[in-house]
């Protein structure tokens, strides 16, 4: 398996390789050359493989089709590391419950930090460690995170030997507990920068960082963010598993709706649709932060300036320049990687914004791709989360919310729609105070963090100040 750039980069690398490397060489990201397919007899076997071996064994059979530069029973051990019940709460990892008639929810935040983000991470942070080992190098993750994918690393990569994280997020944008997650923990190889902006001031710090093809060399800089396309090969594998729970048969088809500001999570799900698993729709929900909805209504893509960018109640979704959503256009335009290099390299950067609503490769959005959007407010939030409480006494946080009621606006007669949980509620406990008028439950282990000594480095959004940072602490 041969991966390629998005922006048309002449080389081609195996999977080991961009591991470690992020953002392609022209700025482009990492896809395989063609996604491997999977038919109706191996997907009955990949159902009888998840009853009787459970997730690490589905697990494996996916990433394998992507990875053959990592031999089959180490990759296999790694599978298994990972997708533990002690670490993910349950024998079935992400468990699929129902919520009323036609619609279920897919329970992917038992992890770690509680949070989706920790089904890719934890796998990232035993693979980066076995590679390194094989290697005798060593690599310095420099992320960006807009409230989970920030935890969910740095309890990946915690005490990992051979790796150091220097993660960034806007200061004072993430909820207290968030914050309390990250900055509480002080292992000498964590590092967390919070920069004076929005997220998407985090994520082209990290961009910039990563097209300085010197320092990235010299520096070892590799990302976990899910620009990273072994972490968004983690996420294809539960698309698969929420299938296989959901139905009885593989003549069912079933769609998701995936709560997205960054693209990566339902990226996923695209790869499995376009490896033949029976996917209806792929319901993108977003926050007022509505730049991919606005895309899927309208075939315009226009990123919003810092000032635009609404902090809101699910504020792991306040972005407004989805990375991810590249990787889709790239297959949208039949993989033209001139044209996507034209467009994410040249008009957003002049412009802000590209319009493909004249462009006949955009009515193959929903058509050929199964994409159909919505959008979720803070008083639609309130509205879910107290609505799907009274009747059916589950309490879900606010990002599920967004997914639930953008869901029930796709529901299609026999067609069951799963929504993929994005966090426990207590990451987000004062709008569930709001909504109900009661705390969420809080995990023991997470019981007086706020409380905790906190190590964390305020700067302005300054690219020179973050690699001045990474220089000075590469030593550590």
């Amino acid at each position: 398996m041969r991966y390629l750039s998005t922006r048309g980069h002449a080389d081609r690398k195996r999977f080991c390789e961009i591991l470690l490397e992020g953002l392609a060489p022209d700025g482009g990201l990492y896809l395989p050359e063609s996604y491997p397919q999977v038919d109706g007899a191996q997907l009955e076997q990949w159902r009888q493989l998840l009853r009787e071996q459970g997730y690490a064994a589905l697990a494996f059979e996916v990433l394998s089709l992507y990875i053959d530069d990592i031999p089959a029973d180490d990759l296999r051990a790694l599978c298994a590391k990972t997708y533990t019940e002690q670490v993910f709460g349950s024998k079935e990892i992400v468990p699929v419950r129902p919520l009323e008639d036609g619609l279920l929810i897919e329970a992917l935040s038992n992890g770690p930090t509680l949070a989706f983000k920790d089904m890719a991470m934890q796998l990232l942070g035993n693979l980066f460690e076995y590679e390194l080992g094989r290697r005798g190098e060593q690599l310095n993750i420099l992320g960006a995170t807009s409230g989970d994918t920030g935890s969910a690393a740095e309890y990946a990569m915690r005490g990992k030997q051979g790796v150091r994280v220097f993660m960034t997020s806007p200061n004072g944008r993430m909820s207290p507990f968030q914050q309390a997650q990250m900055f509480s923990l002080l292992d000498a190889n964590i590092h967390n920068l919070a920069i004076e902006g929005v997220f998407d001031d985090c994520q082209d710090i990290v961009k910039a960082v990563s097209n300085d093809l010197e320092f990235k060399r010299r520096y070892k800089i590799g990302t976990v963010n899910s620009i990273n396309w072994a972490r968004l090969l983690a996420q294809v594998v539960y698309y698969f598993a929420g299938y296989l729970y959901a139905t009885e048969s593989n003549a069912q088809k079933v769609s998701f709706a995936v709560p997205s500001g960054n693209f990566g999570n339902v990226c996923a799900g695209h790869v499995a649709r376009m490896m033949g698993l029976p996917i209806e729709q792929l319901v993108v929900a977003t926050n007022e932060n509505d730049v991919l909805d606005e895309f899927f209504r309208t075939g315009i893509y226009r990123v919003r300036g810092s000032a635009d960018t609404y902090e809101t109640s699910s504020p792991s979704m306040d972005i407004s320049k989805a990375s991810n959503f590249e990787r889709f256009v790239f297959d949208l335009l039949g993989r033209d990687g001139a044209r996507v290099k034209a467009l994410f390299g040249d008009a957003l950067n002049s412009e802000g914004r590209f319009d493909l609503s004249a462009d006949p490769h955009f009515a193959q959005a929903a058509a050929r791709y199964g994409f159909v959007s919505g959008k979720s407010t803070h008083a639609n939030r309130l509205d879910t989360i107290r609505d799907t409480y009274q009747r059916f006494g589950q309490m879900i946080d606010t990002h599920t919310a967004d997914g639930v009621k953008v869901a029930r606006e796709h529901l299609q007669p026999g067609v069951p729609m799963i929504v993929l949980e994005t966090a426990l509620p207590i990451k987000f406990a004062a709008t569930i105070v709001e909504a109900l008028g009661q705390e969420p439950t809080r995990p023991a282990k997470f019981e007086g963090i706020e409380a905790l000594p906190k190590r964390v480095q305020v700067m302005p959004a300054d690219v020179a100040q973050v690699k001045a940072y990474i220089e000075a602490h590469c030593a550590d």
